[in-house]
């Protein structure tokens, strides 16, 4: 007999095939009464398909889910999963992590490059006409500049890889220092003084909550940029408003944000702003990768194997 797993939403169509193929999958964003059809199906559901933009598992969910053994996360990050929860009932987690760190890497140089030589706003800017009235205002030269990175993780390091191909001079933050030639920082707000671009590569949840406010980004400077490719939690969303509204830093790129898909209204008619909508590793390679590992998480633990990307709490 199958297994059955919930899916709070889905993954590509090869993939949701695969996982038909394996199993009896429950397609919770679907149904009009999700919470009725979760009681309805209590006893049944042994998995969960769990996504980075999804609401997640947390403890009550696991509470209301009795037979419930694994939840196999489509993402890198598992802020959405109560983890210690999760442990405290034997239920195992996993997540899709490296698949995604070049594609990552690549939509954090893109918002630092967009946002420094004006690449959107120049889009835009001869799509209505204004080129006929003068030269676009002029953006900011990469070479040589300071890059700050919030997390010198798979992706962090990533992305100094490439920014060390633009002749940026890279440095970094972190609980801990690595054995790498970038300097390293203890102390958050001094990397934020002396960087051009504050790029933030950690991860979510309680300990880096919020790490982001308005101390951090008046230290950056009315000539320097942010770029979140981490998680909208990261950034007090509310200062960094009042930090673009009042000029204290130079703009921002964000492909994350604090209540997503919703996004600040205000930020919508900033120029000195790129907005993405979370598409980290959104592309058809790296998500169906993602699907792929999602799935044999699945079929590792339900044959008893040992989990290929397992989540523990650190």
């Amino acid at each position: 007999m199958k297994k059955t797993i919930l899916a709070l939403r889905p993954v590509l169509p090869d993939e949701m095939a695969e996982l038909d193929s394996h199993f009896n999958v429950l397609k919770l964003w679907e149904e009009k009464e999700p919470e009725e059809f979760i009681k309805a199906h209590k006893n049944e559901i042994q998995g969960v398909l769990s996504t980075y933009n999804s609401a997640g598992v947390r403890a009550a969910m696991m509470d209301a889910l009795p037979n419930l053994e694994i939840i196999s996360q489509f993402g890198v990050g598992y802020d959405n999963i109560d983890i210690e929860a999760a442990e405290s009932r034997k239920i195992a987690v996993t997540n899709t992590p490296d698949i995604l760190t070049n594609d990552t890497a690549d939509v954090a140089l893109m918002l630092l490059l967009n946002i420094a030589r004006r690449g959107v706003e120049g889009d835009v800017f001869v799509r209505v006409g204004r080129w006929q009235k003068g030269p676009l205002p002029l953006g900011v030269c990469l070479a040589d500049k300071t890059v700050g990175i919030v997390g010198l993780g798979k992706i962090g390091s990533a992305i100094a890889k490439r920014c060390c191909a633009f002749d940026m001079n890279v440095v970094y933050y972190g609980r801990s220092e690595k054995n790498v030639s970038f300097t390293y920082y203890n102390d958050l707000k001094s990397m934020a003084h002396d960087s051009d671009f504050l790029v933030l590569a950690c991860a979510g949840g309680p300990e880096t909550e919020n790490i982001i406010n308005l101390d951090i980004l008046e230290a950056l400077g009315p000539k320097g940029f942010l770029i979140n490719i981490a998680r909208g939690s990261v950034v007090h969303e509310e200062d960094l408003l009042i930090a673009l509204q009042n000029r204290a830093i130079a703009g921002a790129g964000l492909d994350v944000f604090a209540n997503e898909p919703n996004v600040p209204e205000e930020m919508l008619k900033m120029d000195q702003v790129v907005l993405l909508p979370h598409i980290g590793s959104a592309t058809a390679e790296t998500r169906s990768k993602m699907g792929k590992l999602v799935i044999d998480n699945f079929l590792a633990h339900f044959e008893g194997k040992p989990l290929l990307t397992p989540v523990y709490l650190s």
